[in-house]
């Protein structure tokens, strides 16, 4: 089982549809005469809070150019987490023609629910920047969002992906003097479901079924009493292919025993 290279890269097109939903907030500042007089796009960033924390401590001076730049929008994975309320039949198969060859499928399991936990954190020095950021988020989640992923483009799966808000928390690290930088934090947690796919195999088409039936198995040489065969109609149909019948056929053996 173990030792087969795959990567589907399930999980980074989790994290990269997440970050995509955030990243055009755009917000506006405006005179006391309500006239606007600033447009901007909140950046978006992968990284945990504290490392823009740190940043913002180490580097007070708001003139500084290479201070960091607020309001500003981060994300990191916090967990991982199997969900098994979505379990599906694990002997269960997807299937699919290889290419262009009709006579081979590719096949693989059921794939397994995991729950991936994100923190979406809003930092801004200024309330109202803040809050028209979380005004532009919260309205779409109720809890939920959902999204459609391209999840195994080799074997034609896309899948809706539920982002479901569970908490939002609020801080204002602001504390000393009027030299020291003020961040309004907005803590928003998410829980994505997703599922996670096993490796991909190839096999040929099965073409034809037999069936012996036998009687008398009790014993060490049992009579065969029918051999039952199916075959696909046309011959040449194809895995992809769900318009064709079959053809059965029986055969029964004059030797076999009656009662």
């Amino acid at each position: 089982m173990l030792g087969q290279q795959f990567y589907h890269e399930s999980m980074r097109k989790v994290v990269v549809a997440f970050g995509t939903l955030f990243n055009n907030i755009n917000i506006v500042r405006k005179d006391n005469a309500g006239k606007v007089i600033q447009s901007m796009k909140v950046p978006l960033a992968y990284g945990p809070q504290q490392k823009f924390l740190a940043r913002l401590n180490q580097d007070p001076n708001l003139a500084a150019k290479v201070a960091i730049t607020l309001p500003r929008i981060g994300f990191e994975i916090n967990g991982i987490s199997y969900d098994p309320s979505r379990k599906l039949n694990r002997v269960q198969k997807f299937k699919k023609a290889k290419g262009s060859d009709k006579n081979k499928l590719d096949t693989q399991f059921m794939p397994v629910p995991y729950n991936l936990a994100f923190q979406l954190y809003i930092m801004a020095k200024q309330s109202d920047d803040a809050l028209q950021i979380v005004e532009q988020i919260l309205p779409y989640f109720q809890p939920d969002y959902t999204l459609t992923i391209n999840d195994m483009a080799d074997m034609g799966i896309k899948r809706d992906v539920p982002i479901v808000l569970n908490s939002i928390s609020y801080e204002d690290n602001y504390q000393g003097d009027f030299a020291e930088r003020r961040a309004v934090i907005y803590n928003l947690d998410f829980t994505c479901k997703f599922y996670l796919y096993g490796p991909v195999t190839s096999q040929a088409v099965i073409r034809t079924a037999i069936v012996d039936q036998y009687t008398d198995l009790p014993e060490n040489t049992p009579t065969r009493q029918q051999k039952y065969s199916v075959t696909p109609n046309p011959a040449t149909a194809s895995a992809d292919d769900d318009d064709f019948g079959f053809n059965e056929t029986s055969s029964f053996f004059e030797d076999a025993g009656t009662d």
